[in-house]
């Protein structure tokens, strides 16, 4: 099957072609319910909007091209055969013209046809807008992009495909010789696959003939009559006039699991309508492919919006789990974290947390309780990646920190400051799940990477800086509801109410509380020596407040976490690279120093 998560009834998603819906709401509602399920069949006429000739124009142009030189003495022949290129083929007693049979009579070997066709496909490098990928092609690499499509078959010479795919940051695997196709691995095990059945125009071995073009070599057969069993095609610009064997191997189909799309923008001809109607095909009138591939991306996208999280964070966090190693599924893992960041961000208004009031500990609670899916994601996101999705990571704590980009005109600070709590329980989660993985060097990529500018303050801010929590959870709001007994606070309250919010979710990953505790204390101590790297002046060298700064974890005469810290080369070594504007010792001594002046375990 083309994709491990393709149904094994796939009727239960795919929506069959009819007459009672548009064709086009039929197969965005197919493809979005079954991503890379459907292969792409490409003609000439997708290649049309960007300059290339389909086969007919390289037909007039050639055709003009040699009655100039059949009749060098006239100023009009070229333009008189183009007028009716049929006519001046056949005055010249040569048979029915075609493209095959024009080429096969200018180019008799395929060295002489490659030649002859280079400057039809070639961009002019005077001309930046010449032969460039065109809007068809940017919405295939789209698609592509988004996971909707893994294979694409395309009966084009030209490489505007796979430049569109590489300027979209894809690297397409790309299979246009016969000796290709036997022993390829599994289409599903590629992010795409380009298979140019007729090959490349550089190629000796391209098929333009029609003798080249009336059958295909066993292997390269037997590869496509598996892809048409097992996926469902969307053919766009291709007229099937010429390509008799490509016409053959869908012809000789003799089961569809997934139905057959067809745009055309023009009338079909008799053998497309006779594959179309042996099919059953949708057939899409009225649209270029320039309009017919945008308009497919569009509506995918409208339909990812109806797209909700799994109904249970447990499921959300399997579905995690399965995307994460698999580099075919990394768009599922992005459309999943990206949902379950949605939904935080889209609570986080002045209705549900207001900016007046004695509502502090309600509004914390609202937020860690709007949050509990985003957050399981992402202590076993980065608990279990290895550093391959770390931009998808700190994209997650970007986004949530703009849930203060701009400031309301009435409000109380630290309600206002509290719209920065997702974020810090994000950044909080992920740092401590990356200490219990053993790769601390992602918090400095988690405390560097994000940027928040305040309206209030002239200078960007790093997470380490604005996610600090004596900002974020201001001690005398805290010390309202989170306190050691009511006589007595917590010396640094943040800290606590940090670890008792999260420890359920870090269980998660690691059952030994004690060992989270220990966790807590080195990401706290590890996130405030990048507050000593920060260029932004406020809050630069006032450390994250934690239980680590006690004696019995900070420790003496060689002993306990500062020491254990500093004395650790590996993690030296891995911390450094993040560090811009101060080193490790220098942080180090920072800190103690700090400590020493302000700290007291009393």
């Amino acid at each position: 099957m083309p994709s491990s998560s393709t149904p094994t009834s796939p009727g239960a998603l795919v929506v069959p072609p009819g007459s009672a819906l548009d064709p086009m709401v039929v197969l965005a509602t197919s493809v979005h319910a079954s991503p890379r399920v459907y292969a792409l069949l490409l003609g000439a006429g997708v290649s049309m909007g960007a300059g290339i000739k389909t086969g007919w124009g390289v037909v007039t142009d050639l055709v003009r091209r040699a009655a100039a030189a059949d009749d060098p003495n006239s100023e009009t022949a070229s333009e008189d055969a183009a007028q009716d290129p049929q006519a001046w083929w056949e005055a010249k007693g040569a048979g029915p013209l075609g493209y095959s049979a024009l080429l096969a009579a200018l180019g008799p070997t395929p060295a002489a046809r490659q030649t002859l066709l280079s400057g039809y496909f070639d961009a002019d490098p005077d001309d930046a807008d010449d032969k460039r990928p065109g809007a068809a092609h940017h919405a295939i690499a789209e698609l592509v992009r988004r996971g909707s499509i893994g294979v694409i078959i395309t009966t084009n010479f030209d490489r505007l495909t796979e430049r569109a795919l590489e300027e979209a940051g894809i690297t397409p695997e790309i299979i246009h010789r016969p000796d290709e196709y036997a022993g390829t691995a599994p289409l599903q095990h590629r992010r795409v696959a380009v298979i140019k059945v007729h090959g490349d125009y550089l190629d000796h071995e391209s098929l333009n003939t029609d003798e080249e073009l009336s059958t295909y070599p066993k292997e390269q057969a037997a590869f496509l009559d598996r892809v048409f069993d097992e996926y469902g095609l969307i053919i766009c610009g291709w007229s099937a006039d010429w390509d008799k064997a490509l016409v053959q191997a869908i012809s000789g189909i003799r089961t569809r699991r997934y139905p057959m799309f067809w745009s055309q923008y023009g009338t079909q001809g008799d053998k497309a309508q006779d594959l179309a109607a042996r099919h059953n095909a949708a057939i899409i009138t009225g649209a270029t492919a320039d309009e017919f591939f945008p308009d497919l991306v569009r509506r995918l996208e409208a339909l990812d919006k109806l797209a909700e999280l799994p109904p249970t964070r447990e499921m959300a966090v399997a579905q995690l789990k399965r995307a994460l190693p698999d580099p075919v599924r990394r768009i599922d893992l992005d459309d999943l974290l990206t949902r379950a960041t949605d939904l935080v961000i889209g609570r986080a208004t002045p209705d549900n947390y207001p900016l007046h009031g004695d509502v502090f500990e309600q509004n914390a609670t609202g937020y860690r309780r709007d949050a509990d899916t985003l957050l399981h994601l992402l202590a076993a996101g980065v608990f279990h990646d290895d550093g391959t999705h770390d931009a998808l990571w700190v994209r997650t704590v970007q986004r949530l920190a703009r849930l203060r980009q701009t400031l309301p005109p009435s409000h109380t600070g630290d309600l206002e400051a509290l719209r920065h709590y997702p974020a810090l329980l994000a950044a909080w989660t992920m740092g401590v799940a990356a200490v219990i993985a053993g790769r601390e060097e992602f918090i400095g990529t988690i405390l560097t990477k994000p940027v928040f500018k305040s309206p209030l303050r002239q200078d960007p801010e790093e997470a380490a800086i604005f996610l600090n929590s004596w900002d974020v959870l201001p001690k005398n709001s805290l010390d309202r509801f989170c306190r050691l007994n009511p006589q007595q606070a917590w010396k640094y309250p943040a800290s606590h109410y940090l670890r008792q919010e999260t420890v359920e979710v870090l269980r998660t990953i690691e059952p030994d509380d004690a060992a989270i505790d220990a966790a807590c204390d080195r990401f706290e101590f590890l996130a405030s020596l990048f507050t000593y790297d920060s260029a932004a002046p406020r809050r630069r060298g006032m450390p994250w407040p934690g239980r680590y700064l006690f004696e019995s974890r900070w420790g003496e005469d060689g002993r306990g976490l500062f020491a254990e810290i500093s004395a650790d080369a590996d993690l030296r070594a891995r911390l450094e690279p993040a560090l811009r504007n101060t080193t490790m010792d220098k942080a180090l001594t920072e800190l103690a120093e700090w400590r020493q002046r302000y700290h007291s375990d009393f």
